[in-house]
């Protein structure tokens, strides 16, 4: 794994043992196998962005604090310049750029993420997190799937949907997609 990755799962295991919760309580709070929670914070395992939001509302401290270290600072506006948003380098289907990480009590996380095109038998990457998320496509085709829905959605097109539902994307027509995402 990543040393990005590795230092998110320090930070977690600091604000998991500041709070005095055990890993075994805090793996059933996110509804997940103490041992796969436990290899999120061990930095064995990347962590889903929706998990990370789950975490983030539960200690209360900003999704960039997890992410980057560092908390934000700017509570008038916050610019992020083209290519300058803070990167999340994973190894799952998605990219992410934070668009708001340096603004603090943010009452949304803005992401700008790629996918990158997979072989049309490979199986998507579900996640579900509290809340609600609006996805804003910028370039390229994919398809989104939400409860079992599958939606087709183009560079122009958008959705709204209750994030609590298993939900993904899956680019399209062998070409990268990106897409602006704002969840709530």
């Amino acid at each position: 794994m990543t040393e990005q990755i590795r230092m998110i799962g320090a930070r977690i295991r600091e604000l998991r043992d500041i709070s005095g919760i055990t890993t075994g309580d805090l793996a059933q709070k996110l509804g997940l196998p103490e041992e796969l929670y436990v290899k999120y914070e061990n930095g064995e395992s990347d962590i889903p962005v929706g998990v990370l939001f789950e975490i983030s509302e539960m200690f209360n401290v900003e999704l960039s604090v997890l992410l980057g270290g560092d908390g934000p600072k700017l509570h008038i506006y916050g610019i992020v310049r083209k290519g300058k948003g803070l990167k999340l380098e994973r190894r799952q289907q998605y990219k992410y750029e934070s668009l708001a990480f340096n603004f603090i009590n943010k009452k949304a996380e803005v992401f700008m993420v790629t996918i990158d095109p997979k072989p049309e038998d490979s199986l998507l990457d579900f996640n579900s997190h509290p809340g609600q998320e609006f996805n804003y496509v910028v370039e390229g085709s994919m398809m989104t799937v939400i409860d079992g829905y599958e939606i087709i959605l183009n560079e122009g097109d958008s959705i709204y949907f209750d994030s609590g539902y298993n939900h993904a994307m899956k680019a399209l027509n062998n070409e990268q997609v990106r897409f602006l995402a704002i969840i709530l």
